[in-house]
């Protein structure tokens, strides 16, 4: 990177946008893209570029690549499909990995990724502002670093890579001041050996909050689920088959209502009807409501057999929260030592990039639905916003690395042409 020396002079900052930081260097310019966020979706962009051969600078707010992994992930936490739908571009996993690895394994492999594409993220640094300058053709961007020293790149790309899961979603509730026990978001859960003979409500009956909840009994709390909406329980596996891999299979030779129909048969037969413990069905089969909505279905690891022995109680939405006690919609009023809320995550795009044409202000996703939504004007991408999981993630890296690749190498056949 080299001080971008020709644009000091074109490029002032906005009257309306000062950091308070004391320290405040000259622009940096980056020739290749500037990746925001060092999860697995900024990793896999950054390494297809480099199989492109195009630099780039991936900035990270935390003290790690894969933050929401290492930091804000439970202790048993597996990955919930098979390890060969999760893979990044160019790397696969070790042959010795189980089928699905567990956090541990899959931190280990995406480091080592790192290690082997040469990522070197810049850590502990918070994009503050992101905004596209027409009159240098160039994006800035400004980051912040622990000790408040601000940088502010140019580039000529920039690639949106935090994620679904940026920032945590805690609903307010009526009374949650007055609980007066612990209160926290599945972020902050790592195992339940500290709830040992408690009771615990978890709110959010999706994979997180199942398997929290399984987590907990096989610690000897007492944990209830709070279940809000209507939701899809299926096997992890069907027919010695992962469920995810027999339903793409399927996906090749039938449409996708067919194949709902048969996954929901075949769960009956081997799960039973699960709306007699609490846990009623959409009436959109599970493929399609993903693929309308994003909403992922439950894949059971072991939770709805503490379900349907009692072990896990099913509550329906809560009404107001009291001093160690909850009431909820159905007039049941039950005290609780602590509550745990697994209601998930949101993006925190439109809290720093001033852009309005790509991400929705309202929700901060790409307006366009995959797979149309990777690329936006002026040299803006996106990754990681698919709600497809690593899958898609990894689809839309190779997209944007051979675009900016193209570019790159017309720009270098246009220099040597120049030099002749």
């Amino acid at each position: 990177m080299n001080t971008l020396k020709e644009t000091q002079g074109k490029m002032s900052h906005d009257s309306h946008y000062m950091f308070t930081c004391k320290q405040q260097r000259s622009p940096v310019w980056v020739p290749g893209p500037i990746i925001v966020g060092a999860g697995p979706s900024g990793l896999a962009v950054a390494a297809c570029l480099k199989d492109q051969g195009v630099p780039s600078v991936v900035i990270e707010r935390s003290n790690c690549i894969a933050s929401l992994w290492q930091l804000k992930t439970y202790d048993r936490l597996r990955l919930h499909l098979p390890k060969k739908f999760c893979e990044l571009p160019l790397m696969p996993f070790p042959e010795d990995y189980p089928t699905y690895p567990n956090k541990q394994q899959f931190v280990e492999y995406l480091e080592a990724y790192a290690k082997r594409f040469g990522i070197n993220p810049v850590l502990n640094s918070r994009v503050e502002r992101a905004e596209y300058d027409e009159s240098v053709g160039m994006w800035r961007v400004w980051s912040v670093g622990m000790k408040g020293e601000v940088v502010e790149y140019v580039c000529r790309w920039l690639v949106v890579a935090t994620g679904e899961n940026a920032e945590e979603v805690v609903p307010e509730i009526e009374g949650m001041v007055e609980f007066g026990g612990e209160m926290k978001h599945t972020s902050e859960y790592k195992n339940g050996s500290v709830y040992k003979g408690k009771k615990v409500l978890v709110v959010g009956c999706g994979n997180s909050g199942m398997e929290v909840c399984l987590d907990l009994c096989n610690h000897n709390a007492k944990p209830s689920l709070v279940v809000r909406d209507a939701v899809h329980v299926l096997p992890r596996d069907l027919l010695g088959k992962s469920t995810f891999e027999l339903c793409m299979w399927l996906l090749k030779w039938l449409p996708m209502r067919l194949v709902d129909r048969f996954l929901l048969f075949v769960s009956w037969l081997i799960l039973g009807n699960t709306a007699r413990f609490g846990l009623v069905r959409p009436t959109v089969g599970p493929l399609e409501l993903k693929d309308m909505s994003g909403k992922t279905p439950v894949l059971d690891v072991g939770a709805l057999d503490k379900i349907k022995n009692g072990e896990i109680e099913i509550h329906p939405s809560i009404r107001r929260i009291g001093h160690h006690s909850v009431e909820f919609v159905n007039g049941d009023i039950i005290n609780f030592d602590a509550i745990i809320f697994a209601t998930g995550y949101k993006s925190n795009v439109p809290s720093w990039l001033k852009e309005k044409d790509l991400f929705s202000e309202k929700d901060g996703y790409p307006r366009r639905p995959f797979p149309n939504g990777w690329k936006g004007a002026n040299g803006l991408y996106v990754v990681g916003f698919t709600k497809r999981g690593l899958l898609g993630a990894s689809a839309d890296a190779k997209r944007i690395a051979e675009d900016i690749g193209k570019c790159w190498k017309a720009k270098a056949n246009q220099i040597t042409m120049k030099k002749r």
